[in-house]
């Protein structure tokens, strides 16, 4: 296994999974596509570096994809963070990292490097915005840089790799943005109580105040019916923006069967997930996640039927109930 593929594996085995799943093209760019995506995020996430530098080291990896920068001074900048943090090391191979864009066909290296600069760009902005987010529509501009754009890359690789997808990019990029909030929204929901222990609490404030709470009491005990109605609220949310991530997957050719199941996994995994989600205090105590035998059956099923949209619909929609209450 090459060592770009070990560095997405420590990164993500969830996304590791799919991105096997493509054709070596498409393998090749958007394995160096996440890991780029990965620079900005091992910065914005980390959980004890202060804001000021996060912003600093967001700016230089801007500069870096704008060509006004090395990307050895941005590796630089972190050698003293854990060298044993998969993320951190991410950072470190910014060089390696770039060497493999370059490697790739021309064609492929342009959106790669303008989706993950805009992305880098909005992430600074958020750092220096605060670790709140005012009502909903800050929450789904927060979601747009973290994840949308996301989609956006992920629909400019497969329609360079697709001419049938090309003849459709224009009517899948905004599916490919509502895919990519799914997803995020599913993991704000997830990252509930992550999230409040480094400091940031990404439940729009408008959704706390109407039940009576604040960042400062959303996981307090005694509040947990008041923020488990923000939880359903929120899911309630994700079901929306899923609803239009099935319209995005279905929209591809049943022929590509590999490109459908790298976008078939996180879509029914994070269906999955917010299920379990719903009216479940472990949410707030620590996270609501999926059995391997749920995700190894995903997996299975998916790679027999997943070229049936009617499966696909069928399937969403079982796993998106709720399991009864005496589990």
């Amino acid at each position: 296994m090459q060592k770009r593929d070990i560095m997405v594996r420590q990164v993500s085995r969830t996304f590791a999974l799919s991105i096997e799943q493509l054709p070596p093209l498409l393998r090749d760019a958007v394995s160096v596509a996440y890991l780029m995506f990965r620079v900005s995020d091992g910065i914005e996430d980390h959980e004890t570096m202060p804001p000021a530098r996060k912003v600093a080291l967001l700016d230089e990896w801007a500069a870096v994809l704008e060509g006004r920068a090395p990307a050895a001074g941005l590796a630089h900048r972190v050698d003293d963070l854990d060298a044993a943090d998969p993320e951190v090391e991410v950072i470190r191979e910014t060089p390696q990292v770039l060497d493999w864009l370059r490697a790739l066909p021309a064609p492929f290296q342009a959106p790669i490097v303008a989706h993950v600069h805009a992305t880098t760009r909005g992430m600074a902005r958020w750092q220096q915005h605060g670790p709140y987010v005012e009502d909903e529509l800050a929450l789904d501009d927060y979601m747009h840089e973290v994840a949308g754009r996301v989609g956006y890359l992920i629909t400019d690789l497969f329609a360079l790799y697709s001419p049938a997808i090309m003849d459709q990019r224009d009517a899948l990029m905004p599916l490919s943005r509502e895919c990519g909030l799914a997803l995020q929204t599913v993991n704000v929901i997830r990252g509930i109580r992550k999230d409040y222990e480094r400091g940031w609490v990404f439940v729009p404030r408008t959704f706390m105040s109407q039940v009576g709470l604040t960042g400062e009491t959303l996981l307090e005990p005694a509040c947990e019916p008041q923020a488990l109605a923000v939880v359903a609220r929120l899911a309630d949310k994700a079901d929306r923006h899923l609803a239009h991530g099935l319209s995005f997957i279905t929209a591809f050719p049943r022929s590509e069967h590999g490109l459908r199941l790298a976008l078939m996994w996180p879509f029914l995994f994070a269906a999955r997930t917010l299920a379990l989600s719903r009216n479940n205090p472990n949410v707030l105590r620590s996270e609501a996640k999926m059995t391997r035998t749920e995700i190894g059956r995903i997996v299975a099923e998916s790679k027999l039927l997943g070229w049936s949209n009617a499966w696909l619909a069928h399937t969403y929609a079982r796993l998106a109930q709720p399991p009864p209450a005496a589990e």
